[in-house]
């Protein structure tokens, strides 16, 4: 099923990202806990991609089978940053011998390495050219985009930030799922301006429930989102403790989703990493909600 259809529905939902496994010594442990969070019945599942030599069909593997074993639809993630054309071309055939309907489209993180390269000698330098070529494939993808309510790292602007996001969509971006953020106004305020600059896909807000005082540093390192002072208070008061922390950041993001539900929103994407139960316990405190109780 096409997401773009699920997405379109008049009802609440909620849908999970997992990962893939990086070796075959762990795929089965790995995998088990993806599809825990799959059996919770989500709207959908997406599954990162496992980039560096092999490891990238991983993505493809765990993707078919959350679907096979769970029946719920799933999105595979690709990327192409340091990727050859035809390294993108042979992904994009494997997905296309899978069945996979739906396509998330990025370009990566890069690498220290990669920084100091000179990026005009690479094939792919921004994911709109993977967007493109996903669209010229001659396969139906239903193809979804990144964004970022508090302006991507290497934008100018905000402003110029935007005007990419629209090229990227009118390059064939059927939806867009947002990085996480830690303050909802800042995604109402961001949806406001992408919606005044014409894109007007489908736009899910990304939730990562902080369920450990160490997250916050990463979270704050690979997406410099603003941690507003009530969240910093939390962490400040609970982060000592492992189980106080897990429950105060299971109840954060709880609220920032029905928050997001209040508003209008109706399709939430939450950052599960893996973590079925507190994929479970956020399910269960939107149960109602959702008008799918547990």
């Amino acid at each position: 099923m096409k997401l773009t259809d699920l997405l379109c529905r008049e009802r609440y939902s909620l849908s999970f990202e997992v990962f893939p496994p990086k070796t075959d010594a762990v795929f089965e442990s790995v995998s088990r806990a993806a599809l825990a969070c799959a059996r919770l019945q989500p709207s959908f599942v997406s599954v990162t991609y496992g980039a560096g030599g092999g490891r990238s069909r991983y993505t493809l593997e765990l993707a078919e089978r959350i679907h096979a074993e769970t029946g719920v639809p799933t999105l595979a993630h690709l990327t192409c940053v340091s990727s050859t054309r035809e390294t993108v071309e042979a992904q994009i055939a494997a997905l296309k011998r899978a069945g996979i309907e739906n396509v998330m489209a990025l370009r990566g993180d890069l690498t220290p390495e990669m920084e100091a390269q000179d990026r005009s000698l690479w094939p792919y330098r921004h994911a709109i050219e993977l967007v493109r070529e996903l669209r010229e494939s001659g396969a139906d993808f239903c193809i979804g985009g990144a964004c970022y309510p508090e302006v991507h790292p290497e934008s100018a602007s905000q402003k110029e930030d935007i005007r990419r996001l629209r090229e990227k969509v009118d390059a064939g971006c059927d939806f867009l799922t947002t990085q996480m953020f830690f303050d909802n106004n800042l995604f109402y305020s961001f949806l406001y301006k992408i919606r005044e600059a014409g894109i007007t896909v489908p736009v899910l807000p990304g939730i990562m429930p902080i369920t450990g005082a160490a997250q916050v540093e990463r979270a704050v390192r690979l997406s410099g989102s603003f941690m507003p002072q009530r969240f910093r208070t939390l962490v400040d008061r609970f982060g000592t403790s492992p189980e106080a922390m897990r429950q105060a950041g299971i109840a954060y993001a709880t609220d920032q989703i029905i928050d997001l539900f209040a508003n209008g929103i109706r399709n939430v994407h939450i950052y599960t990493m893996n973590k079925p139960e507190v994929a479970g316990a956020i399910r269960q405190n939107v149960s109602a909600i959702l008008g799918m109780p547990l």
